[in-house]
């Protein structure tokens, strides 16, 4: 068995189109009206008709419980916060924080409520960790890698 992909449902397809594109810079790898694959590995299906395909009312598609997250990573965390300042319609879980591992984050609502979160990759906490003076073992140990990761970015 392969796992393919996650996939969220939406209620506008280009509402949700548009914000994967335009806010994330995701780039559509298969459009299929009602179902599109992103190169990122992840598709977004129409609620309706996910709903008629799972036999089951629209109204038993939930949002925004807050039980689950598309992750992506940004190596240029800082020009994107810059980029998110300026599009209005950005609604957050919660603006930049750093997690107890080192890992600068943002998480914010896609159109129909889901979780997206945008940290910097765990080379980049590392070396913004060793540039700042901490040791191989010191950087290891706060953002939990092993040892041999860390020595490789050095």
């Amino acid at each position: 068995m392969k796992f393919v992909c996650p996939l969220i449902v939406v209620r506008d397809m280009e509402v949700s189109k548009t914000f994967y594109e335009e806010v994330l810079d995701q780039k559509v790898g298969c459009d299929l009206g009602e179902n599109v694959f992103f190169e990122g590995g992840f598709a977004i299906h129409l609620r309706s008709h996910y709903a008629d395909l799972i036999t089951v009312d629209e109204s038993d598609i939930i949002s925004g419980s807050n039980n689950a997250e598309l992750y992506f990573e940004e190596e240029d965390l800082d020009t994107f916060l810059e980029r998110l300042r300026d599009i209005d319609s950005v609604n957050y879980v919660h603006e930049l924080r750093e997690q107890p591992w080192g890992q600068r984050v943002v998480r914010l609502y896609d159109p129909d409520m889901h979780i997206v979160e945008v940290g910097e990759p765990m080379e980049s906490v590392a070396r913004r960790l060793l540039k700042s003076g901490i040791s191989v073992e010191e950087t290891a140990k706060r953002t939990l890698m092993p040892e041999e990761f860390v020595r490789r970015l050095v």
